[in-house]
């Protein structure tokens, strides 16, 4: 039988049935915790509201329903640690930064932002300096790169992903906040 036979004979069989296969996506957003809609109205507002949520002082406990309401159902929060990334869960996050975040206080505030966005989807890079008492000194700089997605009426954190300053790694002078005479400083 020829080449052209043998496909030709393939060709003409029936497919074998296929089982159904799972769809490996999942809807991000189901089973979310409802979020205040003053917190995830606009890409402003979900910012604010990140921030917002792990800053406090030492011996304040953290509203972790507020923060779960902000993030997709399987939103991700990677911090990249000297040689190594690490990710987890915003659950992961609450158990394992909570403690530390509510006995030391934190207070993490947003210096400068740039903002990509097409469509539903917006990308923020957004630099950020923490201190443990609101006015104290600045112990850590970084940035924080934030994964948003507006859907269902309303703006999600699919993930943040940050990188805290080093010697090794200053900020870029092009990240850092503009003085008020015009000059990046």
């Amino acid at each position: 039988m020829s080449l052209l036979a043998v496909i030709a004979a393939l060709a003409a069989q029936p497919a074998a049935a296929q089982p159904p296969r799972p769809n490996p996506f999942v809807v991000v957003t189901e089973g979310a915790v409802p979020a205040n809609p003053a917190d995830v109205a606009s890409i402003d507002a979900i910012m604010a509201a990140v921030y917002d949520v792990i800053s406090g002082p030492a011996g304040e406990r953290r509203d972790w329903n507020r923060m779960r309401s902000m993030f997709t159902a399987n939103g991700r929060l990677m911090p990249k640690v000297g040689a190594g990334l690490r990710s987890g869960s915003v659950e992961d996050y609450i158990s394992s930064s909570g403690p530390m975040l509510e006995e030391r206080g934190f207070f993490e505030r947003e210096i400068a932002r740039r903002v990509e966005q097409y469509g539903d989807i917006a990308h923020v890079f957004s630099n950020y300096e923490a201190r443990q008492t609101e006015n104290g000194p600045v112990f850590m700089r970084g940035i924080n790169s934030f994964q948003l997605v507006h859907h269902g009426g309303r703006w999600w954190v699919v993930s943040i992903m940050w990188q805290a300053e080093t010697p090794q790694t200053p900020i870029p002078q092009h990240y850092l906040p503009t003085t008020s005479t015009g000059e990046r400083g």
